[in-house]
Protein backbone atom coordinates (compact mmCIF):
# COMPACT_ATOMS: atom_id res chain seq x y z
CA UNK A 1 0.00 0.00 0.00
CA UNK A 2 2.79 2.22 0.80
CA UNK A 3 4.59 1.94 -2.87
CA UNK A 4 0.76 2.38 -4.69
CA UNK A 5 0.65 6.06 -2.22
CA UNK A 6 4.10 6.50 -3.51
CA UNK A 7 3.66 6.00 -6.74
CA UNK A 8 0.06 8.06 -6.93
CA UNK A 9 2.17 11.29 -5.32
CA UNK A 10 4.90 11.14 -7.75
CA UNK A 11 2.26 11.21 -10.76
CA UNK A 12 0.33 13.88 -9.20
CA UNK A 13 3.60 15.66 -8.52
CA UNK A 14 4.44 15.45 -12.24
CA UNK A 15 0.57 15.95 -13.49
CA UNK A 16 1.00 19.32 -11.28
CA UNK A 17 4.73 20.01 -12.72
CA UNK A 18 3.17 19.87 -16.34
CA UNK A 19 -0.08 21.47 -15.52
CA UNK A 20 1.70 24.83 -14.33
CA UNK A 21 4.00 24.80 -17.68
CA UNK A 22 1.00 24.93 -19.48
CA UNK A 23 -0.33 28.10 -17.87
CA UNK A 24 3.09 30.07 -18.12
CA UNK A 25 1.33 30.24 -21.85
CA UNK A 26 -0.96 32.61 -20.52
CA UNK A 27 2.10 34.97 -19.40
CA UNK A 28 3.75 37.58 -21.74
CA UNK A 29 6.68 36.19 -23.36
CA UNK A 30 9.17 35.91 -25.99
CA UNK A 31 7.41 34.49 -29.30
CA UNK A 32 7.04 31.13 -29.32
CA UNK A 33 9.21 30.86 -25.85
CA UNK A 34 6.87 28.12 -24.55
CA UNK A 35 6.66 25.67 -22.38
CA UNK A 36 5.27 23.04 -25.27
CA UNK A 37 8.11 20.94 -25.95
CA UNK A 38 9.42 21.07 -22.31
CA UNK A 39 5.74 19.36 -21.45
CA UNK A 40 5.47 16.59 -24.33
CA UNK A 41 9.20 15.66 -23.73
CA UNK A 42 8.87 15.13 -20.15
CA UNK A 43 5.43 13.48 -20.22
CA UNK A 44 6.48 11.37 -22.51
CA UNK A 45 9.42 10.71 -20.42
CA UNK A 46 8.47 10.23 -16.68
CA UNK A 47 4.98 8.40 -17.45
CA UNK A 48 6.37 5.76 -19.12
CA UNK A 49 4.50 3.18 -17.33
CA UNK A 50 0.85 4.69 -18.17
CA UNK A 51 -0.90 3.56 -21.60
CA UNK A 52 -2.70 6.93 -21.15
CA UNK A 53 0.25 9.08 -20.13
CA UNK A 54 -0.14 10.99 -23.63
CA UNK A 55 -3.59 11.94 -22.69
CA UNK A 56 -1.72 14.45 -20.01
CA UNK A 57 0.03 16.71 -21.54
CA UNK A 58 -2.36 17.24 -24.24
CA UNK A 59 -5.05 17.83 -22.53
CA UNK A 60 -2.87 20.10 -20.55
CA UNK A 61 -1.87 21.80 -24.26
CA UNK A 62 -5.83 21.96 -25.26
CA UNK A 63 -7.18 23.44 -21.90
CA UNK A 64 -4.20 26.33 -22.37
CA UNK A 65 -4.97 26.83 -26.11
CA UNK A 66 -8.78 27.31 -25.10
CA UNK A 67 -7.99 29.76 -22.80
CA UNK A 68 -5.30 31.80 -25.09
CA UNK A 69 -7.39 31.71 -28.61
CA UNK A 70 -10.59 32.65 -26.80
CA UNK A 71 -9.54 35.09 -23.81
CA UNK A 72 -5.94 36.26 -24.72
CA UNK A 73 -6.49 36.46 -28.95
CA UNK A 74 -10.06 35.93 -28.82
CA UNK A 75 -10.14 39.22 -31.23
CA UNK A 76 -9.09 37.45 -34.16
CA UNK A 77 -11.28 34.54 -34.51
CA UNK A 78 -15.06 35.12 -35.84
CA UNK A 79 -16.32 32.20 -33.74
CA UNK A 80 -15.12 29.94 -30.51
CA UNK A 81 -11.83 28.39 -31.33
CA UNK A 82 -12.06 24.79 -30.13
CA UNK A 83 -8.08 24.04 -30.85
CA UNK A 84 -5.00 25.51 -32.01
CA UNK A 85 -2.74 24.87 -34.93
CA UNK A 86 -2.72 21.44 -36.36
CA UNK A 87 1.05 21.71 -36.25
CA UNK A 88 1.57 22.12 -32.84
CA UNK A 89 -0.30 19.37 -31.68
CA UNK A 90 1.06 17.15 -34.33
CA UNK A 91 4.89 18.22 -33.07
CA UNK A 92 3.56 18.34 -29.61
CA UNK A 93 3.22 14.37 -29.96
CA UNK A 94 6.29 13.88 -32.21
CA UNK A 95 8.06 15.65 -28.94
CA UNK A 96 6.28 13.07 -26.64
CA UNK A 97 7.46 10.14 -28.24
CA UNK A 98 10.84 11.48 -28.52
CA UNK A 99 10.63 11.47 -24.76
CA UNK A 100 8.89 8.15 -24.97
CA UNK A 101 11.50 6.08 -26.63
CA UNK A 102 14.66 8.21 -27.14
CA UNK A 103 15.25 9.78 -23.99
CA UNK A 104 16.07 6.19 -22.28
CA UNK A 105 19.22 7.49 -19.67
CA UNK A 106 17.88 10.66 -18.08
CA UNK A 107 20.83 13.02 -17.90
CA UNK A 108 21.43 16.70 -17.99
CA UNK A 109 23.64 15.98 -21.73
CA UNK A 110 20.38 13.81 -22.86
CA UNK A 111 18.24 16.06 -21.94
CA UNK A 112 20.00 18.50 -23.96
CA UNK A 113 20.34 16.54 -27.14
CA UNK A 114 16.63 15.83 -26.73
CA UNK A 115 15.63 19.49 -26.32
CA UNK A 116 17.52 20.35 -29.46
CA UNK A 117 16.24 17.64 -31.49
CA UNK A 118 12.65 17.97 -30.51
CA UNK A 119 12.81 21.62 -31.34
CA UNK A 120 14.19 20.46 -34.91
CA UNK A 121 11.11 18.03 -35.02
CA UNK A 122 8.59 20.67 -33.68
CA UNK A 123 10.21 23.55 -36.55
CA UNK A 124 9.95 20.84 -39.18
CA UNK A 125 6.86 19.78 -38.94
CA UNK A 126 4.77 23.03 -37.89
CA UNK A 127 6.40 25.17 -41.04
CA UNK A 128 5.43 21.95 -42.84
CA UNK A 129 1.98 21.90 -42.08
CA UNK A 130 1.48 25.32 -42.66
CA UNK A 131 2.63 24.82 -46.02
CA UNK A 132 0.82 21.79 -46.35
CA UNK A 133 -2.83 24.04 -45.78
CA UNK A 134 -2.25 25.30 -49.27
CA UNK A 135 -4.05 22.21 -50.18
CA UNK A 136 -6.80 24.10 -49.10
CA UNK A 137 -6.12 27.51 -50.01
CA UNK A 138 -5.18 28.11 -46.36
CA UNK A 139 -1.66 28.89 -46.95
CA UNK A 140 0.40 32.26 -48.63
CA UNK A 141 2.80 29.51 -49.60
CA UNK A 142 2.57 27.98 -53.38
CA UNK A 143 2.81 24.09 -53.23
CA UNK A 144 6.32 23.68 -54.76
CA UNK A 145 9.61 23.42 -53.14
CA UNK A 146 10.40 26.82 -53.34
CA UNK A 147 6.89 27.49 -51.24
CA UNK A 148 8.32 25.03 -49.02
CA UNK A 149 11.80 26.82 -48.46
CA UNK A 150 9.73 30.00 -48.46
CA UNK A 151 8.14 29.05 -45.86
CA UNK A 152 10.79 27.44 -43.37
CA UNK A 153 12.72 30.68 -44.19
CA UNK A 154 9.29 32.43 -43.06
CA UNK A 155 9.94 30.44 -39.80
CA UNK A 156 13.32 30.79 -38.83
CA UNK A 157 13.05 33.98 -36.42
CA UNK A 158 11.10 32.08 -34.48
CA UNK A 159 12.78 29.06 -33.83
CA UNK A 160 15.49 30.70 -32.04
CA UNK A 161 12.48 31.31 -29.17
CA UNK A 162 11.31 27.52 -29.64
CA UNK A 163 14.75 26.28 -29.19
CA UNK A 164 15.24 28.76 -26.22
CA UNK A 165 11.35 28.25 -24.61
CA UNK A 166 12.44 24.47 -24.69
CA UNK A 167 15.72 24.08 -22.91
CA UNK A 168 14.22 26.20 -20.88
CA UNK A 169 11.25 24.60 -19.66
CA UNK A 170 12.67 21.04 -19.68
CA UNK A 171 16.13 22.31 -17.53
CA UNK A 172 12.66 23.31 -15.65
CA UNK A 173 11.08 20.19 -15.24
CA UNK A 174 13.32 17.76 -15.33
CA UNK A 175 15.38 19.43 -12.79
CA UNK A 176 12.79 20.06 -10.62
CA UNK A 177 11.77 16.16 -10.69
CA UNK A 178 15.37 15.30 -10.30
CA UNK A 179 15.80 17.87 -7.10
CA UNK A 180 12.70 15.96 -5.91
CA UNK A 181 13.56 12.54 -6.16
CA UNK A 182 17.29 13.62 -5.54
CA UNK A 183 17.65 11.36 -2.28
CA UNK A 184 16.77 7.89 -4.01
CA UNK A 185 19.90 8.03 -6.65
CA UNK A 186 17.89 6.82 -9.77
CA UNK A 187 15.59 8.68 -11.76
CA UNK A 188 11.93 8.06 -11.05
CA UNK A 189 9.40 7.36 -13.85
CA UNK A 190 5.75 6.67 -12.82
Amino acid sequence: MKNATKTRNQWLFALGLIVAAAMTRLLPHPYNFTPLGGMALFAGTVFRKQWFSLLIPFFALWISDLALNNLVYGQYFETFSWFGSLGTYVGFAAIFLLGRFALTRIKPANILTMSLIGSAIFFLISNGLVWLQGFYGLSMYPLTGSGLMACYAAGIPFFGGTLAGDVFFNTILFGTWYWVHREQLVWQTV
